[in-house]
């Protein structure tokens, strides 16, 4: 009966996403920990992002009611310059990378994106806004690696690069039991694109 009910949920966050070869140097950074710590459950660098809000499971039919809004947002907003930089740890578990540049603008953004979406209805958990990306988790009963890691590349600092789209992304998370994948929904270039940076 059940099995022709397709999904009625998608697991959705807004973000912005580095670029290639910003991902790449930080990638370069962390050749070693890749090398000495196998165990951990490393993300896939194509999934790096800046999470601005995390909106969980909402119906398929919301995602549609979020476009106008959000579109209209990035329009309205200028691209922000940022960098990768240094590292850290949440709980001894979540291995982080953090971000420098614009963080004013970063943060005037993803206040206006939560409050974007919670005009179309979503209810956003009350969660801190800590601008970072997510590179690994360490296993259960692991308490040591993520802190290990993160000594070794604290002194990195990337070169800055502009972000330029905001990113509606939906996950499979939860729904098997391998890797999470992320895929875009929809992008939107900030701002109107034609000004290539003052």
């Amino acid at each position: 009966m059940h099995d022709q009910t397709r999904p009625a949920t998608v697991r959705v966050f807004i973000a912005l996403a580095p670029p290639d070869h910003a991902k790449e140097e930080l990638a370069r950074e962390l050749r070693p920990a890749y090398a000495t710590h196998p165990q951990m459950r490393w993300n896939r660098i194509e999934d790096w992002h800046i999470t601005l809000a995390f909106l969980g499971e909402l119906p398929v039919g919301t995602v549609p009611l979020l476009r106008p809004p959000l579109a209209g947002l990035a329009a309205a907003r200028r691209s922000l310059s940022l960098a990768l930089r240094g590292s850290g740890s949440f709980d001894d578990r979540v291995l982080w990378s953090g971000i420098d540049g614009d963080l004013d603008a970063l943060y005037a953004l993803a206040m206006d994106v939560r409050s974007t979406v919670e005009e179309c209805g979503v209810v956003l958990e009350e969660r801190p806004f800590r601008p970072h990306l997510t590179l690994a988790r360490a296993r259960r009963g692991d308490h040591s690696s993520t802190g290990e890691i993160a000594r070794g590349i604290a002194g990195f600092t990337g070169r800055r690069w502009p972000a330029e789209r905001l990113h509606l992304v939906g996950s499979n998370f939860g729904r098997s039991s391998g890797p999470i994948h992320y895929r875009d929904i929809e992008a939107w270039p900030l701002g109107d694109g034609s000004s290539s940076g003052s």
